[in-house]
């Protein structure tokens, strides 16, 4: 995708302030459509490493740009924590952050990603540099941080489920690394287990938020804006990752 088009995926037509609201029922089964739809699991790049097509290089170049958006989701996270009213909703989403960033050194997401990196023949200090970070990632990137300052916390809430569909991508990931990158350590794949239940469970949380939130259609369109957005994110930045390969090989 186009940075003009991720630019522009959600500024859409403006909802109809008449409409009649979707019932629950129908306004999830639209939400988990998008996903099934547009989420990078059917990605040209993401196909490609599953069916054990991509070269060392490339999985290193992924594993380097793709840690660019892991460090930044604990940051997206803050900002979404600092739009909620209650200390209920706070601490349930602050424990987002600590499951990324760990209660200490060496522990968390964060920490098991480098992980995954040094398990590939990347030192830690090579994807905490971020050297080898695409233009177009860091776009991509940019563009959610900011989506999630500032958007409504209904949109920045309803961006985050995409996790409806990471636990089945992780899985195939999981897979798809022990069958065909025996290279890498298979001590690095724990980010990829722990997101399993980590995933179905924020997805559950941010779903129940965004079901209740969004009671108008206006609010139910801008919800359904906000996820395609995210998707777009995703997109993009296997966009990115995979042309740079494509121009190296050529």
């Amino acid at each position: 995708m186009s940075t003009t088009a991720l630019n522009t995926t959600a500024r859409n037509t403006a909802p109809d302030p008449l409409a009649e609201p979707w019932r629950p029922a129908e306004f999830e089964a639209r939400l988990r459509a998008v996903g099934e739809e547009r989420y990078h699991d059917s990605h040209p790049f993401n196909l490609r490493m599953h069916s054990g097509d991509l070269s060392q290089d490339e999985l290193r170049r992924w594993i380097v740009n793709r840690f660019h958006y892991q460090r930044h989701i604990p940051v997206k996270d803050a900002l979404i924590t600092a739009k909620l009213d209650t200390p209920v909703l706070r601490r349930m989403w602050l424990r987002r952050i600590t499951d990324h960033d760990g209660q200490q050194d060496r522990e968390g997401g964060l920490d098991r990603w480098l992980r995954l990196g040094e398990a590939a023949g990347l030192p830690r200090e090579t994807l905490l540099a971020g050297d080898g970070v695409l233009p177009g990632v860091r776009l991509a990137v940019d563009g959610y941080v900011n989506f999630c300052r500032l958007r409504t916390p209904l949109e920045a809430v309803a961006a985050s489920l995409t996790e409806l569909s990471a636990p089945d991508l992780m899985r195939t990931r999981i897979e798809a690394f022990q069958r065909h990158y025996r290279w890498i350590e298979p001590q690095g794949l724990a980010y990829f287990r722990t997101r399993v239940s980590q995933g179905r469970r924020d997805s559950r949380e941010a779903l129940d938020l965004v079901l209740d939130w969004a009671r108008s259609r206006e609010d139910q369109e801008r919800a359904l804006a906000a996820l395609r957005f995210k998707c777009d994110v995703l997109w993009s930045l296997l966009d990115a990752v995979d042309q740079a390969g494509r121009r190296e090989q050529g």
